[in-house]
């Protein structure tokens, strides 16, 4: 029985619901964490890829990005690193962003192939369909897809709300309704020579504009 007076007091205290932006914004990014968190584990486990010993290469940067940079399959230096976009591609990309203006820690990097085959088109296609998740997971608005294999796969992997992405390097479309697209050139396939170098450099300069334009909030 409840003492006289007093009001009856609940079986279980409710969980502190967040008030402020800043709370919202560190819940939405604590259950980005945990959610990526169980992807890697559940691509650490998968025996789907013929990938012997070899552990799957890894995205890397914000959780929440802006933007995500999407390659086809990992370097050399990639796999013994177990990380994507480390080595020359990597800091490729580090300086065109610098020069670009764009936060380094408002872009996350990854693989539509993360297992190191010999051949990435033997990737089995639950495996690479993975990068639909890691898309939902980051909600990056918008996705610099390099080179045309890595385009072949956003346009191959269901996607919901996606239209069909043209290989137009260095223009900004439209994927989703919340998400754009840029393409360009293959950045491993572009740093050995003069001119595909400023080819690569004239498509992702695109990026600097679409970022500048992002809105303060």
């Amino acid at each position: 029985m409840q003492p006289k007076g007093e009001g009856a007091s609940p079986s279980k205290r409710s969980p502190a619901v967040p008030t402020t932006e800043d709370q919202i914004k560190e819940k939405y990014l604590e259950r980005a964490i945990r959610e990526l968190n169980q992807l890697t584990h559940r691509l650490q486990e998968c025996q789907g890829c013929a990938r012997g010993n070899l552990m799957p290469v890894l995205g890397s940067g914000h959780p929440q990005a802006d933007v995500m940079l999407l390659k086809y399959a990992p370097s050399a230096a990639e796999i013994e690193e177990g990380v994507a976009y480390y080595g020359r591609a990597g800091t490729a990309i580090m300086k065109s962003l610098k020069r670009l203006a764009v936060d380094p820690l408002a872009v996350y990097g990854t693989l539509c192939v993360k297992c190191p085959l010999a051949d990435p088109s033997a990737a089995e296609p639950e495996c690479v369909a993975r990068v639909v998740e890691e898309i939902a997971i980051i909600e990056p608005r918008c996705i610099v897809v390099m080179g045309e294999a890595a385009l072949d796969c956003l346009n191959d992997v269901q996607i919901p709300l996606a239209r069909t992405v043209e290989p137009l390097p260095g223009q900004v479309q439209r994927l989703t309704p919340s998400i754009d697209v840029i393409c360009t050139p293959d950045i491993d396939g572009s740093l050995d020579a003069e001119e595909p170098k400023q080819d690569f450099w004239r498509a992702f300069r695109a990026l600097g504009d679409w970022y500048a334009d992002l809105p303060p909030y």
